[in-house]
């Protein structure tokens, strides 16, 4: 009995560092695709931090294809988007508390919707391949402009820039420009 417990043991001990090593290379291997990145925007004593995942191009059509269009998106690749704010800010207008959120969007041709979920850390879709987030979570929800240019990005790309006293988080992929306002 003794030996069998022993077996038993180093069994399940055996099967648990394979299911975390098949875990890490599984993350690996889709980081690889789609590397993490963070951006950050500081201005007096607020912080901004996105923490992301950028797939590329690669020859698809992207919005209306491999994002199709009035669907939730994890923006980006991998795990959900993460956005953090050291203090309370403004969206388009709408109050955004202090706090770490979940970014998702609804692209759209011409506008797209962007939403803040309280629920952060999570894979960004479901076993089912739909978005992995709790619409009971959402915290905020603002529509904004979507502009189409010539100029084609290769990998998607989040980041801010500064508009007179206030910023915008700026997505970009393909041929598509979204500007989040942001007042501070």
């Amino acid at each position: 009995m003794k030996k069998f417990l022993i077996f038993a043991g180093i069994a399940v001990v055996v099967l648990i560092a394979l299911g975390w090593l098949t875990m890490y290379y599984m993350k690996k291997q889709t980081k690889s695709f789609s590397p993490e990145e963070e951006v950050v925007f500081n201005a007096d004593d607020l912080q901004i931090r996105v923490l992301y995942n950028r797939p590329f191009k690669k020859g698809r059509t992207i919005f209306g294809g491999l994002v199709p269009y009035g669907k939730v998106w994890r923006t980006g690749a991998n795990e959900a988007t993460t956005f953090e704010t050291s203090r309370d800010i403004l969206i388009e207008g709408k109050p955004l508390k202090k706090g770490r959120y979940s970014l998702w969007t609804i692209p759209n041709e011409n506008s797209w919707t962007v939403i803040f979920n309280s629920e952060f850390g999570q894979w960004g879709v479901s076993s089912s391949g739909d978005a992995n987030r709790d619409t009971d979570r959402d915290v905020l929800s603002v529509d904004v402009h979507a502009v189409q240019q010539d100029k084609e990005f290769e990998q998607f790309t989040i980041s801010f820039e500064r508009v007179g006293e206030d910023a915008e988080m700026v997505l970009i992929w393909d041929k598509t420009v979204v500007a989040v306002p942001i007042v501070y």
